[in-house]
This record gives C-alpha cells, structure tokens and sequence, in this order.
C-alpha cells in the first residue's frame, strides 16, 4: 500500500510535467502549492495555468477512472469465479460506448456539455438490463450464465457502434474512434467529480461488502452457508459494477484490460481477502492508467495515441505471460 500510494504520486507529478511542454518539477510544485494556497507566489507565464486547468484535471481523471476499473474487476472476477472477468466481457464498456457513439453522430449535442456522460450511462446501464434480463429467463443463474449473456450483449453492442459509425456522421469518425479506443483529453474540472463519482460508488461498495466477498472464495454453497444471498449478490454487484463503468465510460471512453491485469497483479501483494484487495486495486489501477496515460503522450509528440492503444497492448502481453505460466 505504501509502495502504491508512492507511485501514485511520483507518477501523478510525471504526469504534470511530461507532455507536448515539459515543465520542470520545480515549477511543477510550485504551481501547485500556489494553487491550493500555501504559497502565494504566482509561476510567471502560463505555466501555471497548464499545471491546474489542464494537467491536472487530466491527471485526477486517471486516478479516478484507473482506480475504479481496478475494483470493478475484482469484485466482477470474484463473483463470477473468472480470472477473465472485466467490463469489457459483460458488454458494460459496449454498452456505454454504443450510447456515447449514437450521440457523436446521430443525435447530437442535445444535453450541452452532460450530453456525452448521459448517453455514455444510458448505454451501460441498458447494456446491464439487456444482460440480466438474459440471465433471468434461462433455466440457471450461475456465473457461466452471466458470462455467456455478457459476450452475447457485448459483440450486439459492438455491432451497434459500427453501424452507427458507417450509417451516421463521417465528419465524426475521428471522435468516435478516439472514444472506443479511450483517452484523458475530455478531462475537465467539471467532470472530475463524475469521474470521482464512478471510482466513488464501486470502492465503497467493495469495501462496505468486503467480508460477503470473502465468502465467495470458498463456493457459493459455503457463502450460501455463511447467510450470503450469493444470486442476490451476484446481480447486486453486477448492477453496481455497470453503474460505474458507465460513468468512468462517458468521462474516457473505453479502456481495456485494467479490470483484467490489476487483481491478478494485486493479489500475490495483498493477498485474497477482499479488504486489502480492494484498497491495493484502486491504488495500482491508478498507477497502470497514470503510466499508461503518460506514454500514450510521449510515445510520439506531439501526437497522442488513445490510451486504450497502450493498456490494450499491455494486456495482451499480460494474458499471454499468464498462459505460459500456467496461472489462466
């Protein structure tokens, strides 16, 4: 945890500094301090106004949405007991790209600034509906189910935003394409607190939970045993796992494979119960999107590659390194 959080921040600061101006770190922190008050000495030139209006919106905004995916792909591998488990398998992160897409190049901005995020979470959370009302009409609620449901939904959603790209907007291709490959450029200070609020609601979820998710590492017939709703749960988590990738969606598009990598990373550190895993989730997912976010900007200047471009190859890597191993 203590390596974690060290790595949070030395990145969070690389973060600031790196990009198509390098600052040095010295302004860096001085900007900073000036900005939360405890230096009232101004940076000279418009240094200062990179540092707090666009890097460091962006660089909460990875914190935020790494985090947030890291614990969702905890919670979504424990109770669906599959190593492979992540948004992108259940059709959530589809779901919210196909709402995000229609309104790039159908619908318009009809909402202003909050018309992207609503569509974003109308599709994840029409994409979970879609999932669980598949899952309740089979003979079996079982996590194989969910999964099966998941890809179904997944590759329909998948369908969806390539016939929307091809039958809408050509003039929008570009945009669409940056947001099904992920990115940090829309960070803002006004959507940090949506972002805030997707990472929010899925950590105290797992943390408030933690024990019911403990019990699942023994079987659904131990946790049923134990007094856990373990159907009840299942879909609880999965509804609330929607919700948040949803909104961390409608702020950065999709981005891959971080629910996938950060639980098998985490747990040789923190062990399996849930606590510790939770905790060393978010803090880790922060550092691979920060790490992630800070290649994608530097790899070719003063292009920037979508950040899904980076984890993506990251996690294939990662899987095929597990296969080897034996571990999948």
């Amino acid at each position: 945890m203590m390596a974690g959080a060290a790595l949070v921040a030395a990145l969070a600061l690389l973060s600031i500094a790196y990009g198509s101006t390098v600052i040095a770190l010295p302004d860096v922190v001085a900007a900073l301090a000036h900005a939360v008050g405890f230096d009232t000495h101004s940076v000279s030139g418009p240094v200062g106004k990179i540092v707090v209006d666009l890097r460091l919106p962006r660089t909460l905004l990875a914190i935020a949405v790494g985090a947030g995916l890291g614990v969702v792909g905890v919670l979504l591998q424990t109770v669906t007991r599959n190593d492979l488990a992540d948004p992108f398998l259940f059709g959530l992160s589809s779901g919210a790209a196909a709402g995000a897409v229609s309104v790039i190049t159908v619908f318009g901005d009809s909402f202003g600034i909050w018309t992207l995020p609503v569509a974003a979470f109308t599709g994840g959370m029409l994409a979970a509906a879609v999932v669980l009302l598949l899952v309740s009409r089979v003979t079996g609620q079982g996590p194989e189910r969910l999964i099966l449901a998941g890809l179904a939904v997944s590759f329909m959603f998948t369908a969806l935003t390539n016939y929307l790209v091809f039958a809408g907007d050509q003039r929008a291709a570009h945009s669409v394409l940056f947001l099904t490959m992920g990115g940090l450029g829309l960070a803002r200070w006004d959507n940090i607190g949506l972002a805030g609020l997707g990472a929010g609601i899925i950590l105290a979820y797992g943390l408030w939970n933690h024990r019911r998710f403990d019990a699942f590492l023994a079987g659904e017939n131990a946790a049923e045993s134990l007094g856990v709703p373990v159907a009840r749960m299942r879909r609880t988590t999965f509804l609330v796992a929607a919700l948040s990738t949803a909104i961390l969606v409608s702020v950065a598009g999709v981005i891959g494979f971080v629910g996938l990598m950060i639980p098998h990373l985490c747990r040789p550190l923190a062990g399996p119960l849930h606590l510790r895993l939770i905790a060393s989730s978010a803090l880790f997912g922060a550092v691979l999107l920060l790490a992630s976010d800070l290649l994608a900007r530097t790899l070719l200047p003063p292009q920037e590659l979508p950040i899904g471009i980076i984890t993506s190859s990251l996690g294939a890597f990662f899987v095929v390194t597990m296969l080897i191993r034996n571990r999948l």
